[in-house]
């Protein structure tokens, strides 16, 4: 099977929803969908910079953590197109993921900017995207059906990878940059 069919190269592409369409490239279904796929690749390599460094201390922060928010994150391409199949639990899941993370940490007084060491980075790129998604998924919402769950566990991803970034630097004995 050929990778290239040159379906594509007058700037549509068929999308499969609840109907078979044809889109322009620039339509903000395939922004979403671009946006969450850049998401992806983000968080693997986060998780690639984890497993290299050595860095596996926590559930939270483990590989297969990784791997689960990577495969959610395939699943809400194809909640957009119209066949749900996230998991309900999966907000709880970062939520708990979340609280886990923060139990260890030093209360935040103070802003803090996106930096730190090189895991920490990743987390804040990995965090600023999936706000971005998040964002892009909200666009989308108001003229395709997208489940609420999508929306919320995007928001709660946001949430976790600022966390994240905190208890990498903080397990590194890196401080927060602070504002």
């Amino acid at each position: 099977m050929k990778i290239y069919t040159k379906t594509g190269d007058k700037g549509t592409t068929q999308v499969y929803t609840s109907e078979v369409l044809r889109l322009s490239k620039d339509d903000a279904i395939l922004e979403c969908y671009g946006t969450i796929d850049e998401l992806n690749s983000h968080v693997g390599m986060l998780n690639a910079l984890l497993v290299d460094s050595g860095h596996n201390n926590s559930d939270a922060l483990s590989a297969s953590f990784m791997y689960e928010i990577q495969k959610t994150l395939f699943s809400i391409g194809f909640a957009i197109s119209d066949k749900p199949q996230i998991d309900a639990s999966a907000t709880t899941i970062i939520e708990e993921a979340i609280d886990n993370l923060q139990q260890n940490l030093p209360a935040q007084t103070k802003f803090i900017l996106p930096g730190g060491g090189q895991l920490a980075a990743q987390a804040h790129i990995c965090r600023t995207v999936a706000r971005r998604a998040e964002r892009s998924l909200v666009s989308v919402s108001k003229q395709q059906n997208v489940p609420e769950i999508c929306i919320q566990y995007l928001n709660r991803l946001s949430d976790y990878f600022f966390v994240a970034a905190r208890a990498l630097n903080y397990n590194s004995n890196i401080p927060d940059i602070e504002v």
